[in-house]
C-alpha cells in the first residue's frame, strides 16, 4: 500500500507540474503578439473609407472564412463594388447580396480570366484546401499555385492592398508540408510588390465546418475548454478573423508588408464587435 501511494503521489506531482507548465505557456501566448488598438477609432475610419468608393474581390467566398468575411463586408457596406471570384456560382437568399458580382473561373487556366481581377482596390484571399482532401500535389496547387497566380493577376489588374489568410506557424523553411507551403506563398506574394500586403496567421479556427475534418473537430473540442481562460493562445473564432481583416483594411497602416499573428488578429477583431 505504501509503495502504491508513493507512486500515485509521484504521478500526481508530475501531472501538477505538467498542468502548471501548460498554463504558463498559454499565459505567454495569450500576452504576446498583441496590437495596440486603444487609440484607433474604427467607426470614423469606416466612414472615411466608405467615402473613397473602393471595390474589392474575395477568393474563397464559399469557404468558412470567406463566407463570414462576405457577410461582414455586405453588412458594413464598406465597398461600392464586391466581386466573388471562384470555381462555381454561389446562391444567396438575402436581398443584401443581390448586387454582389460573381466571376466563375477555371483555376487551371487563370490567365484566361485576367479580366476578373481587374479594377479592384482591395483583394481578400481565403482560398485553401487540405492534403487529406486534395492530396499532396493538389494541396500545393491550390494553396500555393492558385493563390500566387491570383495575386499576380490582381497586382496586374490594379489591386493596391492584398490580404492573405495564412496560418499560425507558417514558415517556408518548415519541415511540415502545410506550414512550408503557407510560408512559401507568403514570401512569393511579398515579392510582387503590392502597395500594401497584409498576412493573417490565425491559430485553430473555432467554427463548425460544413465539410468534415476530424482532426480539426477534435482540436476545436479540446481547445474549447481553454478558450474562456486563454481565448487567443491556441485558437480564435472565425468571425474575429473576418472582422480583423476588415478593421485592418480601413485603418491606414504604415507598413508596406505586415504579418498579423493570432493575438493581433483577435485584438483587431474585437474592434469590429460593435
Amino acid at each position: 500500500m505504501i509503495v502504491f501511494e508513493s507512486r500515485l503521489f509521484r504521478v500526481l506531482s508530475l501531472l501538477a507540474v505538467f498542468v502548471v507548465l501548460i498554463a504558463v505557456a498559454l499565459q505567454f501566448l495569450e500576452n504576446s503578439e498583441s496590437v495596440d488598438v486603444s487609440s484607433m477609432d474604427l467607426k470614423a475610419s469606416e466612414e472615411t473609407f466608405r467615402e473613397k468608393n473602393k471595390s474589392c474581390f474575395i477568393l474563397g467566398a464559399s469557404g468558412e472564412t470567406g463566407k463570414v468575411l462576405l457577410e461582414e463586408i455586405v453588412g458594413r457596406k464598406l465597398f461600392s463594388r464586391i466581386t466573388l471570384i471562384g470555381r462555381r456560382q454561389l446562391t444567396f437568399e438575402d436581398k443584401e447580396y443581390e448586387n454582389v458580382a460573381q466571376e466563375v473561373v477555371d483555376f487551371e487556366k487563370l490567365d484566361d480570366y485576367a479580366a476578373a481581377f481587374q479594377g479592384h482596390d482591395v483583394g481578400y484571399c481565403c482560398l485553401g484546401t487540405t492534403k487529406a482532401k486534395a492530396g499532396t500535389e493538389g494541396f500545393i496547387r491550390v494553396d500555393h499555385d492558385y493563390v500566387l497566380k491570383s495575386a499576380e493577376l490582381a497586382k496586374a489588374g490594379g489591386c493596391s492592398h492584398f490580404n492573405l489568410e495564412s496560418s499560425k506557424g507558417a514558415d517556408k523553411n518548415s519541415s511540415f508540408l502545410y506550414l512550408k507551403v503557407k510560408g512559401q506563398v507568403e514570401a512569393d506574394i511579398e515579392q510582387l510588390g503590392f502597395e500594401r500586403y497584409s498576412v493573417y496567421r490565425p491559430a485553430v479556427l473555432l467554427v463548425d465546418r460544413e465539410e468534415s475534418r476530424p482532426a480539426e473537430w477534435m482540436a476545436r473540442k479540446f481547445l474549447g475548454a481553454f478558450s474562456s481562460a486563454f481565448p487567443t493562445a491556441m485558437s480564435i473564432p472565425i468571425r474575429s478573423v473576418a472582422r480583423a481583416m476588415l478593421a485592418n483594411t480601413v485603418i491606414q497602416g504604415d507598413k508596406k508588408a505586415e504579418i498579423l499573428e493570432n493575438k493581433a488578429i483577435y485584438d483587431l477583431g474585437k474592434m469590429g464587435d460593435n
